[in-house]
């Protein structure tokens, strides 16, 4: 740890952790896992990173899995459905508050 002027102790950031639900279609993505912890850096108690930052975390993690659930335009593909605790969010700029879980949903389709 590194120390500020006047020999004090820098404070270590704070690490928020996220419980990841990954549904089935995207399990080949994080080697089987159909739950994984994703962290991020806590800048403020008062400043939640938003669900963005999550999908970026989990897709440095598992590479790939980002271009599943996000489109090329940068919203969520139509087909994904997200879940921050029991709220359904399509806004990938929605905070997410530490601890919060988060549900990924893929639709089922066919006939």
């Amino acid at each position: 740890m590194s120390r500020a002027g006047g020999g004090r102790r820098m404070i270590p950031p704070m690490i928020a952790r996220y419980r990841v639900r990954i549904p089935s279609p995207l399990v080949s993505y994080t080697l089987g896992h159909d739950e994984v912890i994703v962290t991020l850096p806590e800048l403020s108690p008062d400043h939640a990173p938003p669900l963005r930052a999550i999908v970026a975390a989990l897709d440095s993690s598992f590479p790939g899995i980002r271009f599943r659930i996000v489109d090329e335009q940068g919203k969520l593909r139509p087909h994904i459905a997200v879940f921050l605790g029991q709220k359904a969010v399509r806004d990938l700029g929605a905070p997410v508050p530490p601890g919060t879980d988060v549900m990924i949903v893929a639709a089922l389709s066919g006939g």
